[in-house]
Parts: structure tokens; sequence; C-alpha cells
């Protein structure tokens, strides 16, 4: 079995077309949170997601726009957000509200978080990946912090697929992996997409102009 696995869409429809466009054949998708925040295409990327029914835990930006609270977040986090319960329909809120913050697949093989198993909000960057965040799975996939990386042990694999909407590790690029749970292996995959229509999008939207500046340095 073959997955596509991503992260952290970010309303960036640009950036998740560029990934459906370049994804090879697979046998299901999954996504690790975050499908709405910062860019101004949440309604296209929820419908997106659910249209093809991908199995999607929730992450911060998620809930924060189905409950309308941004507490901690940032300006343009919280702009983010604010545009995203504007647009959004109060059945796409509703959906964003259901999401699980865990969720097991493949007969249990594959856990998908957008944190940690244990925090959902906390940010498990790749120095921290290690064998014991493995529980009964072969497989735990994480999002959050926008970093695709992934380490193979002999209990398993832990990975992060990057952010298909705003990757931070220095690559302007979407980010996404492919799952072979037969070989248990991960593919990391980087796709180019117009960073300068979102710009000219964020712009007209109203939202803070450095949230799609930011894109071109991947930060």
């Amino acid at each position: 079995m073959r997955l596509g696995v991503l992260s952290d869409i970010h309303a960036n429809r640009v950036a998740l077309e560029a990934v459906f466009a370049d994804m090879p054949a697979v046998d299901g998708l999954v996504c690790a949170g975050d499908v709405v925040g910062y860019n101004p295409w949440p309604a296209e990327c929820v419908a997106a997601v659910r249209d093809r029914e991908i199995p999607t835990v929730q992450g911060n930006h998620d809930r924060a726009a189905s409950t309308g609270s941004a507490f901690g977040f940032n300006g343009m986090a919280r702009a983010g957000v604010d545009y995203a319960r504007e647009q959004l329909d109060e059945e796409a809120v509703e959906w964003l509200g259901s999401l699980p913050t865990e969720r097991t697949l493949a007969d249990g093989r594959v856990k998908v978080v957008h944190g940690h198993p244990d925090d959902p909000d906390h940010y498990t960057r790749p120095s921290e990946f290690d064998p014991e965040l493995l529980g009964d799975e072969d497989v735990l996939v994480m999002g959050h912090t926008h970093v695709q990386h992934h380490e193979r042990y002999d209990e398993g694999v832990v990975m992060n697929p990057g952010s298909v909407g705003q990757p931070r590790d220095g690559d302007k690029r979407a980010a996404y992996a492919l799952l072979d749970l037969e070989e248990m292996t991960v593919e990391e995959r980087r796709v180019n997409y117009s960073v300068r229509a979102v710009i000219d999008a964020v712009r007209e939207a109203g939202l803070p102009e450095r949230i799609g500046t930011r894109l071109l340095d991947g930060r």
C-alpha cells in the first residue's frame, strides 16, 4: 500500500493543486491537519480535502477557525483565522470542528496526529524524532512544524511530510511525501508552484502582506 501524505495546507490552493498534479498513483491520501489558516483560499482547500474524502486530523488553525478562538496566535495567524471564518460556510466550520486529534489507518499500522502523540499543539522538531514516539503503529505521521523530515528505526518510521502551503525549512516549494507500507519507505517530494500568484491573492484579500512574501524564502 502506498499513501500520499499531506500536512499544513494552510488555505494555499495554488500549492495544493500543484501537489495533486505532481502526485503519482497512490492507494490513499492522509492529511496531518491545518487545512486552513494564513492563506486566502480556506473554503476551496476544505472542499478539496472533503471531496476527496481524505482522512484528516485537526490542526491548531483548524480548531481556531471552528471555535473562533485564536488565543496565543500572532497577528498573521490571527488574520488568517479571522479570514477563514468569514469565508467558510457553516458546514465547513462544523467539519473542521468535528476533526479528531488522532487517526489510525491501514489496520492500525499508521497513526496520524498534528503536533505530537501526547500534545496536538507541541512542535515535534526533527531533533525530537525518536522511536519512543511510536506506539503499536508502524508509522507515526506528524505535521505542525512545517519541516519535512523522516527517520526509520527498527521499531518503525516517524515522519513529517512538510507543509503543502507554507514550508518553513528554507525550501519554498510545496512539500508532501509518499509512504510505502510494504517497503516501509518514505519518499519526500517538493513541487514548484506560483508563489507570486499567492502573494497577489493575499494582497487582494486584504491579508497581511508578509503572509505571502514569506513564502519566497520558505519561512
